[in-house]
């Protein structure tokens, strides 16, 4: 065992299990192994229901949030950030116990496959995810992803959607998952604290929002689409009380037709004329997002 010694960590008592590995290959490793292995990964976390959080503000948030931890794997060098995981807090009434696996930092890089730069790793398992219905039944502002595969850009746009006042966000089936480890990173735990949930129906996805009273927006870089501040309802009791649903589409190739045409209207952030005269006319998806949820905090 090693020894600990945090103020952080004795004022509720609790000492994590520390335990030295120094083999790549034990077995009690196995949570971690190969991260950089998208498919692998994909299908480990799913088996076993876990996924990876990295870094201790991630880890800490992630265990705030009540995510059961498995278990933490540390580099020696870096046993300073131990008190900074959360480790000694209380979720649900009890303490969190789980092992903390301490390593050579040169045994981290070769389980993982990557150096790992920011001290600590923890597995944690899932919650089951609501019903779309659940999740959108209390909110005003929610932001829909429609197939986008790249796990930064879903990271940084519940990172987006957090910190702008969005109420939840809603994954089409193909929607790259929010908990893959590099989404958890980009996102700073963000994922953590926005409800979302995924649709079981990608074909008649958008009908139960437009039933639930939202009004669905297509964002888009047509030209021949509404300039989004004209499509936003106005502040205050009147245009404040409209829900909207803000739909963004996949990264290369944007939303699919069918999703353009079931919107209740296609709205657009205009570029500058300079922009166009310099070849950039449109903005990438998470810039998009950032500014369209900016735009949807300011209407109420």
């Amino acid at each position: 065992m090693v020894a600990v010694t945090s103020g952080a960590l004795r004022q509720t008592g609790v000492v994590p299990r520390t335990v030295c590995i120094d083999s790549a290959g034990d077995p009690r490793l196995a949570d971690y192994t190969r991260l950089t292995d998208v498919s692998l990964r994909t299908h480990l976390e799913a088996e076993h229901g876990l996924f990876i959080a990295e870094g201790s503000k991630v880890i800490s948030r992630a265990v705030a949030a009540g995510y059961p931890v498995r278990s933490v794997l540390l580099g020696r060098g870096r046993l300073a950030d131990l008190a900074a995981l959360g480790l000694d807090s209380v979720v649900d009434g009890s303490v969190v116990d789980a092992p903390v696996y301490v390593v050579p930092d040169e045994v981290a890089e070769g389980i993982t496959g990557y150096r790992v730069h920011r001290g600590a790793l923890a597995s944690l398992g899932r919650k089951p995810l609501p019903a779309v219905q659940a999740v959108i039944g209390p909110a005003r502002r929610i932001v829909v992803l429609e197939d986008l595969v790249d796990h930064g850009n879903v990271g940084a746009i519940f990172r987006c959607a957090a910190a702008l006042g969005v109420d939840a966000v809603v994954l089409s089936p193909r929607c790259a998952d929010p908990l893959y480890r590099r989404s958890v990173k980009v996102s700073m735990g963000a994922v953590f604290a926005i409800p979302y949930a995924r649709m079981t129906d990608w074909y008649d996805g958008l009908s139960s929002l437009r039933k639930a009273g939202f009004r669905v927006l297509a964002l888009t870089p047509d030209e021949q689409a509404t300039p989004i501040s004209s499509a936003l309802p106005d502040a205050g009791p009147a245009g404040g009380a409209d829900r909207v649903a803000l739909l963004l589409g996949t990264e290369g190739d944007g939303l699919s037709s069918r999703w353009l045409r079931e919107a209740d209207e296609a709205v657009r952030i205009p570029m500058s004329p300079a922009a166009r005269g310099a070849g950039v006319d449109s903005l990438n998806v998470v810039a998009a997002a950032a500014i369209a949820c900016h735009l949807l905090a300011a209407r109420g």
